[in-house]
């Protein structure tokens, strides 16, 4: 008969040996303890819920429906069936996911349900699902464990591949402490059974695949890497008459690879790895290749300091299938030297820092290929396609090869620019728009890596040909040269350092090219966009120099806002990038020379802004796209009012203050936390402008701000609205009393919540050292309830593992931070109340010991 909710047959256990060991040579018996696996279990004496008491497959189908209310209810039912009944749940879908007799929507959907039922994105629900899931009764669970691995070999793809991704999930609960330990055994004994059906060893794969994905390497004891390494490789190999087998064996050996290491530090294990995976990249099927091309792309990135004995080899495949296999296959062979690059890169960077620049595992790779490497990233320029400037997420072999070309530069410097400049000579006056187009590539592509000295002579002889193709017939070739151009702008245009593609004589020229240019096609008028905001970012801290753009400040602001308001474009960066390129010529230019232009700019932002609440909403695109323009004006206004804080005079921003609050005020109100976090900034720095005069806002701001430190959904606007405090003490001194209960009450609820992400965690406790140091002795009564939470940090700090540079660094912003907390506060109560931190000094002297003693501070 067909499994029940509650009686599922469990699959008797192989009783064949383990395929023989290729990979590793260790042996393990089976753990204790295995026996019983799936036994049945009686039911509960409870209630039964709605959907008990329905036929599951029903009410799957039915969340399925075209008629809402059934919809609505069906869901309703799943939801109230979920959280009343939760072992008995997990048996239904199960049940209904091994059943073969059922329809398969309502098995994928069966599936999905369980899938989500032990997993989330968001961290808290995702523990929550894990200690759910840890409640429940042994025997059910094995139960459920059993029915998954019999799903394992049904014949449907949606089923089996299913079952695997929940079978994923639950190791990935279970496996790091040590339990289920008979799921690698099962799953190996599904690859040695006689005559096991293709379906069977596909999904057991896909299994083994995605467990290798949820866990970590230390999770599994070398003799389980070294069997699943076996059955992997062994799925791999070509007598496997299944092509989808043997792909889902690659897959599989990709997450895999991180297990492998002890393996890939044996000379002929990782010989026999690195032939398997070179064979199967001249597999027949395309789909086949481009997996394996991954898994190099993996291990060049994972173990670049083994792959000297091989190179030859890979560069042969890699040259071969990036000059003419197909795309989705040549994309992953280029990747591969992309991935080269980086490692390279980062060794480079790495030893500069240190001093020690003779690294024994930096083996020059790129630069011992270059002489055939460049040629064939050059060849793969000229394959652009027709269409590419109309998608956005468009990735093809001519933008691979250019991404590659410059990280080949970034690593070599001076040694790419004899190998590439013939290719741009002999290319970049030819007829066909598809050499010219190349050659320009491959000019921008060099510019970051290779001296100031080497280039300049080069772009300087170049310059003027570049600013005329911009009025080149193809609009492929004047979108490549507007890049190049801001590239050259970005690399080579440093006027306070005297080296500098543009000059005073020559600029008049830039500018006018410019100003035509931007009213080109939208993708061509985005990376003028781009040129415009790094000619202008050189003169940032030009000084007296920045005012060489003054006399064009108004022709490019009316530029840049008519670019924002173009209708001929569904290209959304276009209208952020003229407004960021905005804020770049505001932050450069001379208030001296452009100040009555900037007000008048004023004034047009805040009206633009105030037209974005009239928009007629009537789809959640129409919400994104007024959320979008509103966060983007509300960035030109900071950036306007941080120029007006350079100013002497402070008149000009009273004067527009309340007309910006008001503004400000009805942003919040709108519900989207990226306008939210822009709004915060611009508030943050009109504080800081308009100084104790802000402090007519807080009555109604407060309680704005207060939602903001609770965002902790919005992680990003909770960070932002820490810093608008500590502007807002510096702003009003000790006015902001009033409101320091409220803030410091929302401060550390924020700091014990797990909820809330690490990284706002830092910038909360040198809040908490502003507002100190702000209101003195008025701090007396937060210290019991602020310094506890001081300890628990720096606590935390000496605990914490440092796998990484990223936790290295965030261990040190983290004590960074305590640090300043404690001055704030030590500073804030020296003068009259310093009694006060005398039970914590103590503790604060160990901390400091603490700190000194580390070499990773």
């Amino acid at each position: 008969p067909p499994p029940t909710a509650t009686t599922i047959p469990v699959p008797v256990r192989n009783p064949h040996r383990s395929p023989h060991p290729v990979i590793g040579t260790a042996s393990r018996s089976p753990p204790r303890g295995c026996a019983g696996q799936g036994a049945a279990v009686g039911e509960e004496r409870r209630s039964p819920s709605k959907v008990q008491l329905m036929d599951i497959t029903e009410v799957l189908l039915a969340t399925q429906s075209h008629d809402g209310q059934i919809r609505n209810v069906a869901e309703g039912n799943i939801k109230q069936f979920e959280e009343q009944s939760f072992p008995q749940f997990l048996q239904a879908l199960s049940a209904e996911l091994s059943n073969d007799s059922k329809p398969p929507v309502s098995r994928r959907l069966a599936g999905i349900l369980l899938k989500n039922s032990l997993d989330a994105n968001d961290l808290v629900r995702k523990e929550k699902c894990t200690q759910r899931w840890r409640s429940v009764d042994p025997a059910i669970k094995s139960q459920v464990k059993g029915s998954l691995l019999m799903t394992l070999g049904s014949p449907v793809s949606d089923a089996h591949r299913s079952s695997s991704q929940v079978i994923a999930k639950i190791a990935s609960i279970e496996i790091p402490l040590q339990g289920w330990p008979e799921l690698i055994i099962s799953l190996l004994g599904n690859m040695t059974k006689p005559d096991a059906p293709p379906s069977l060893k596909q999904a057991t794969l896909d299994a083994i695949g995605y467990v290798c994905e949820e866990i970590s390497p230390k999770d599994l004891e070398q003799d389980q890497v070294n069997a699943v390494l076996t059955a992997v490789v062994q799925g791999m190999n070509h007598v496997e008459n299944s092509s989808g087998v043997r792909l889902a064996a690659v897959k599989a050996l990709y997450n895999a690879l991180d297990f492998a290491e002890t393996n890939f530090q044996n000379e002929s294990e990782r010989n026999y790895i690195m032939k398997v995976v070179c064979e199967t990249a001249i597999s027949k099927e395309a789909d086949i290749r481009k997996a394996a091309f991954e898994c190099l792309v993996s291990i060049a990135s994972t173990y670049y300091d083994l792959l000297e004995p091989y190179m030859q080899t890979l560069f042969e495949l890699t040259a071969n299938a990036a000059r003419a296999d197909e795309e989705q296959v040549a994309l992953q062979a280029i990747e591969f030297w992309s991935t080269i690059c980086d490692e390279e890169v980062a060794i480079q960077e790495d030893a500069e820092e240190s001093g020690d620049v003779s690294s024994a595992c930096h083996f020059h790779f790129i630069e011992k290929a270059l002489p055939l490497l460049v040629p064939m990233l050059l060849e793969t320029l000229l394959k652009q396609e027709e269409d590419q400037d109309e998608d956005d997420g468009i990735w093809n072999i001519s933008m691979a090869g250019g991404t590659c070309l410059g990280l080949v530069a970034t690593a070599v410097k001076d040694a790419i620019v004899p190998l590439v400049m013939p290719f741009i000579e002999g290319n970049i006056t030819k007829p066909d728009w598809h050499s010219r187009e190349a050659a320009t590539f491959a000019f921008g592509s060099i510019l970051e890596g290779p001296s100031v000295e080497k280039l300049a002579p080069l772009v300087h002889a170049g310059f003027d040909f570049l600013l005329n193709a911009t009025k080149d017939q193809n609009n492929h070739v004047r979108e490549t040269t507007a890049w190049a151009l801001s590239r050259a702008f970005e690399f080579l245009h440093s006027p306070t350092s005297g080296v500098s593609v543009v000059t005073n004589a020559n600029l008049p020229h830039v500018i006018e090219i410019m100003l035509t240019s931007i009213k080109d096609s939208p993708n061509v008028a985005e990376k003028i966009c781009g040129a415009l905001y790094f000619l202008a970012l050189g003169y940032e801290n030009a000084g007296s120099m920045s005012s060489v753009l003054s006399p064009y400040f108004g022709q490019l602001v009316s530029a840049l806002l008519a670019t924002a308001d173009r209708s001929d474009s569904n290209n959304s960066r276009l209208c952020a990038s003229a407004y960021e390129t905005l804020n770049e010529i505001v932050r450069c230019s001379s208030i001296a020379d452009t100040l009555n232009m900037i007000v008048l700019l004023l004034q047009e932002i805040l009206k633009r802004l105030n037209q974005t609440f009239e928009f007629q909403i009537t789809s959640s695109e129409d919400k994104e796209k007024q959320s979008d323009l509103q966060a983007l004006l509300c960035g030109v206004v900071q950036v306007i009012l941080q120029k007006f804080s350079n100013c002497d005079d402070k008149s000009v921003i009273i004067q527009f203050a309340d007309q910006i609050m008001v503004l400000f005020l009805r942003v919040f109100s709108c519900d989207s936390s990226n306008v939210h976090e822009e709004a915060m900034l611009a508030i943050g720095a009109l504080a800081y402008a308009t100084g104790p005069e802000f402090v007519k806002y807080m009555p109604e701001f407060h309680k704005y701000l207060e939602m903001g430190l609770q965002n902790f959904g919005a992680y990003q606007v909770c960070c932002v609205s820490v810093g608008v405090v500590a502007d807002i003490c510096r702003a009003l001194d000790d006015e902001v009393l009033p409101y320091c209960d409220a803030i410091m009450s929302a401060l550390l609820k924020d700091l014990s919540s797990p909820e809330l992400h690490r990284s706002v965690k830092p910038p909360i406790l040198s809040c908490i050292g502003d507002i100190a140091l702000t209101i003195g002795e008025h701090f007396e009564k937060y210290v019991p309830y602020t310094v506890p939470m001081l300890q628990g940090a720096a606590e935390l700090c000496s605990r914490m593992d440092l796998p990484d540079d990223d936790s290295t660094e965030y261990k040190n912003e983290l004590r960074r931070s305590i640090f300043e907390a404690y001055s704030g506060i030590l500073q804030g109560v020296k003068n009259s109340k310093s009694e006060l931190m005398v039970p914590y000094a103590s503790h604060i002297f160990q901390f400091a010991e603490l700190v000194l003693r580390e070499t990773s501070r």
